[in-house]
């Protein structure tokens, strides 16, 4: 049946609740570490909070903003919107309201990222002394910007009369705080463990103050210029009065504390110049941001937009620790230091700001595990999952401390080591890291290879269901044909392509660094594990590999979108390659929008599923560049298509972490995942590692050459220009057209040593 698609526009926006959050403070004092974790991991879905789809996200480093596009946070009911910093939610509500109703929404933006803008007017309201104020009188602006430094969030909110009258009346701002953990937010964990005191007003400013069981004080100050008139519970409330063709303005900062002591000094008062400088720094910075990253230029097509747009959601996503910045993975739930996801992420990257993936590695270097301990899956040289800062974290309440749990992020570390050199041309980092990197080999030949079957296998105990550790990890994910949970070891088919290409990738260095033995042994043992990998994945009967091998080796035999990421790595022999992407392009696994995480024609095959059948765009950028490592082009744009034109559907035309795998022409529109992060890390960075494996950017910088192999351009363009492309110590502009015989190559622009070599053939 056809679904009309005017019907379906705001289908993706109104979606139910699902279940309460849990109640309670404190956990049951016979509740286990491991029942906790049994419970926080098994979940699956990342959330149990109303629908995400449409929400304003504004952030700067380590503190973020979520609203809807009214630019209110509910004071009630189930959602993850609010003012967030260090894992714990400061503000869980705040509402304005003009003479007791909500103003109407005109526009939201929040394109700079953290500089956010939300445009209203009034609905129809009684003024003072009894008259009435039509629709559309007002406008109002509330210009909204992240204070990192302070830390805090900064407004201005600007009324305007457009009317010939003076008009009066009241206006008010409603401000919440419960100061919750963000796992509580979730619904995964209980709400509250500390201490959380009564409001207070000293003067015109509210002040919250919540004693944490971890010994941290936290703290939410809200100062107001002027100082409201009246203030009754958190309500701030002002008698407005704007003359004809006026302007009204209130100035808001919320301002954030964290620290071990109690009688610490209280903020120091914002002053108005204060606003505009702050917009200015961050206005900047953006653009610094944008100036250093390698520019896409395409002579006005739609496509300039979407990659600046996934630039600018990276630029929000990046996150400071330390001395190190990263890609956090998403908002709001997943601002945080991930393993898989980061490193993805900057791989996604690597041609476009190659420097992130250098201090990613550093970090996760930092943390790589030490010891064995259960309860964090820590294991000597593994890399971990996925480390918190809250309160929950800092009570051992939750084991991500680092957490460890993930299979994956440790041949991707080794990845990315080697692809970061092929990029830079030098050993340094390399050198650097040699130390983890023997740990991280290490890991992957004893724990990760436990059964010592050569695959890289988790497992998990009965009573804790399923805890999934590869980038499928919701509790439900890997699945048997017959629709039931497969059982474990499990040895995802991905990862292995992973570890093959981990090795693959590092025997390279170790050439390059004179060890040549340590070299041909992992070259070695990586020809081994692709010879067993083809024997012991491949499902004949579906022309495809298996999702993964369960206990005693049996096939958990479903078609999945998994092994698309193994081709990426080049472990599948070229006939099984051939077929497995003829066998993902198929009806049932591409939508139309993308590939669906798992076709639907298997029994636990659910469109809304969180990896039962959605359409993962890094998924897909994955999956493309595995296409295109084995010839097959016209697929890999069938990809770059979809996506792009799913793309211009969604919020700021900007993707978000997954989406609903309804067919295309069904549905005509892609339906939003109601509570999938955007912007998110891997999401931001698919069209960007999407439109590299089409140009066909093969670096090779230890040789001071870049190779393009067989380019194309998306259908819809001629002529497409990189700027300032970073190879080695070397910078180009590149200008690709299409001509009679396919696409060309110019070098515009070269500083530096680089051989550019383009091969338009096959």
């Amino acid at each position: 049946m056809k679904i009309n698609r005017r019907s379906l526009l705001r289908l993706s926006l109104v979606w139910p609740t699902t279940v309460p959050l849990w109640s309670g403070t404190l956990l049951q004092a016979a509740e286990t570490k491991d029942d906790r974790r049994k419970e926080t991991l098994t979940k699956t879905r990342p959330t149990t909070v109303d629908s995400l789809a449409d929400a304003i996200v504004v952030k700067n480093e380590n503190v973020f903003f979520v609203a809807r596009p009214d630019g209110n946070v509910p004071l009630s009911g189930s959602h993850g919107m609010g003012l967030y910093y260090h894992d714990c939610r400061y503000v869980n509500g705040y509402e304005i309201e003009l003479a007791g109703k909500k103003p109407a929404h005109l526009s939201a933006s929040s394109v700079q990222g953290s500089i956010g803008v939300f445009t209203l007017t009034n609905p129809r309201i009684e003024l003072a002394g009894g008259a009435v104020l039509n629709e559309e009188k007002l406008g109002m602006t509330w210009r909204r910007l992240i204070d990192d430094e302070a830390p805090a969030l900064r407004e201005r909110l600007h009324i305007r009369n457009f009317t010939l009258q003076t008009l009066e009346f009241p206006l008010t701002l409603t401000i919440q705080s419960a100061f919750e953990d963000v796992f509580a937010v979730r619904g995964l964990l209980p709400k509250q463990f500390g201490t959380l005191h009564r409001p207070t007003w000293e003067a015109g400013t509210l002040r919250w103050t919540y004693d944490g069981k971890d010994g941290l004080v936290r703290t939410l100050t809200v100062l107001f210029d002027p100082p409201p008139d009246k203030r009754h519970g958190t309500t701030a409330e002002f008698a407005v009065r704007i003359s004809p063709r006026g302007r009204y303005r209130i100035d808001v900062a919320l301002l954030i504390g964290e620290s071990k002591d109690r009688t610490a000094a209280r903020p120091v008062t914002p002053q108005p110049e204060d606003f505009s400088r702050l917009d200015s720094e961050l206005e900047r910075e953006t653009q610094t941001w944008m100036g250093y990253v390698t520019k896409v230029v395409t002579n006005g097509s739609a496509l300039d937009q979407l990659m600046e747009r996934s630039f600018r959601g990276l630029r929000v996503l990046r996150t400071h620790f330390g001395n190190e910045t990263f890609f956090a993975a998403g908002v709001p739930w997943f601002v945080a230091l991930f393993g898989r996801d980061s490193l993805i992420t900057a791989w996604q990257m690597l041609a476009y700001h190659p420097r992130i993936a250098e201090q990613t590695l550093r970090l996760l270097a930092k943390y790589q595990g030490t010891k064995e301990d259960r309860w964090r899956d820590e294991q000597p040289g593994k890399i971990l999952h996925e480390l918190r800062v809250g309160e929950m974290a800092n009570l051992d309440a939750v084991p991500h401390t680092p957490f460890y749990g993930t299979i994956d992020a440790t041949p991707l570390f080794l990845m990315l080591v080697a692809e970061h050199a092929a990029w830079t041309g030098s050993l340094n980092l390399f050198n650097e890291l040699r130390t983890s990197i023997e740990r991280a080999l290490s890991w992957m030949d004893t724990y990760g290879d436990r059964n010592g079957e050569g695959y890289l296998t988790y497992t998990s105990r009965p009573k804790d269901k399923l805890i999934n550790q590869g980038w499928k990890d919701s509790g439900d994910a890997i699945v048997t044909a017959e629709g039931e949970v497969a059982v474990p070891p499990l040895a995802m088919v991905e990862v292995q392509g992973y570890g093959y290409a981990a090795k693959l990738g590092i025997a390279e260095l170790f050439k390059r660094a004179g060890d040549r033995d340590r070299a041909d042994r992992l070259i070695r043992e990586a020809t081994l594990l692709r010879e067993r990998f083809n024997r012991d994945f491949w499902m004949e009967h579906e022309g495809c590999y298996a999702l993964a091998l369960q206990e005693d080796g049996r096939q958990a035999a479903v078609v999945s979108s998994n092994p698309g990421q193994a081709l990426w790595t080049g472990i599948a022999d070229q006939d099984k390659a051939q077929r497995t992407i003829k066998r993902l392009m198929a009806d049932d696994m591409f939508s139309g929008w993308g590939v669906r995480t798992l076709s639907s024609r298997e029994r636990a095959y659910n469109p809304i599923g969180y990896h039962l059948g959605t359409v993962w765009p890094h998924d897909n950028s994955i999956i493309a560049a595995g296409f295109r490592r084995y010839g097959r082009d016209r697929e890999t744009l069938r990809i770059f298509h979809g996506l792009v034109d799913a793309a211009y559907h969604f919020h700021a035309h900007q993707l978000p972490e997954l989406f609903c795998g309804f067919d295309r022409e069904a549905y005509e529109v892609p339906i939003n995942y109601p509570v999938a992060c955007h912007p998110q890390a891997w999401a931001s960075g698919s069209l960007p590692f999407l439109l590299t494996t089409l140009l066909g950017l093969l670096p090779e910088a230890f040789e001071k050459r870049l190779r393009i192999r067989r380019p194309l351009l998306p259908d819809f363009l001629d002529r497409l220009e990189l700027r300032r492309l970073h190879v080695g110590g070397a910078l180009v502009d590149l200008a690709f057209q299409r001509g009679t015989q396919g696409v060309h190559v110019e070098v515009v622009k070269q500083e530096g040593d680089l051989d550019v070599q383009v091969d338009e053939g096959s």
